[in-house]
């Protein structure tokens, strides 16, 4: 009779190889094309089948979160982690059979969201999220700055081009609007080229406001990422115990001091 520890490390092994871990990937994929077919104009019978796969993908995921809780060493620690926790609520929600009731909309929404499984299963993509999530409070000053540009420049905007084209300038609003398709260089230069055509110098606007908004601001919110990216990078490095670079330099710091020191007490015997 196999032992319960016996159990735990052949589960625990299935869960951390990586051909398991590159199918389970391969079965997310095939889930979001199932969901992407639904879309389509599709016959009763292939309808059917679909329907019979999303209930094969369902119960695979099941039992793979199965094999993940049973491969844990401690139980407890499996619902310690928001991954796992996001994970079973998604597979345990797909069960609940409301395809013809009230809640049908919100079983479908459940199943899209499968998707997001991949970011729980790769390292890399929890990686880049967990950036973007520990991003967000400096992320948020940046935003409230562009809005203040915005702002100042959509007033102006309104004051001085509303009479040009009121379906662009009519109010702050749709004024924002438009300077927001303006940074997004959606045919901006016919913007400009009509309002110029009242005000010759209006290039100017245009000219500051994309350089504050489309260039200062988009490269700080660059910088602020792949800071905080880089950030994160080094805490994991830290946490599986590979030395960083200042580690490194440290201790090639110490090495030259020893072999220095080992030089000196050298000469005088020689």
């Amino acid at each position: 009779m196999i032992s319960n520890d016996t159990l735990q490390s052949r589960f625990n092994q299935l869960r951390t190889n990586k051909a398991f871990e590159l199918f389970v990937v391969g079965i997310i994929i095939f889930s979001a094309l199932v969901i992407g077919a639904k879309t389509y104009d599709i016959p009763p019978l292939i309808s059917n089948a679909i329907v019979i796969t999303d209930w094969f993908i369902t119960v695979f995921f099941l039992v793979e979160i199965t094999i993940r809780f049973l491969g844990e060493p401690r139980k407890r620690d499996f619902f310690k982690s928001g991954w796992n926790l996001f994970d079973t609520t998604i597979v345990v929600v797909s069960l609940i059979p409301i395809e013809d009731s009230e809640l049908a909309l919100v079983g479908r929404l459940v199943r899209v969201f499968r998707v997001l499984r991949m970011v729980s299963i790769i390292p890399e993509l929890r990686t880049l999220l967990i950036s973007l999530l520990r991003a967000l409070p400096q992320l948020g000053y940046v935003a409230l700055m562009m809005f203040i540009i915005f702002y100042i420049y959509a007033a102006i905007g309104g004051m001085f081009f509303a009479s040009v084209n009121e379906t662009l300038w009519g109010d702050i609003a749709i004024s924002m609007l438009t300077l927001f398709r303006i940074m997004t260089f959606e045919d901006w230069t016919d913007v400009m080229y009509e309002t110029m055509t009242d005000y010759p110098f209006s290039w100017v606007f245009y000219v500051t406001f994309i350089f504050l908004s489309a260039f200062a601001f988009l490269n700080m919110i660059i910088g602020i990422v792949v800071n905080v990216l880089d950030e994160q990078h080094r805490k994991e490095r830290q946490e599986e115990g590979e030395p960083t670079l200042r580690e490194l330099q440290n201790e090639l710091r110490e090495l030259k001091e020893l072999v220095r020191q080992s030089n000196r007490t050298r000469t005088p015997q020689e």
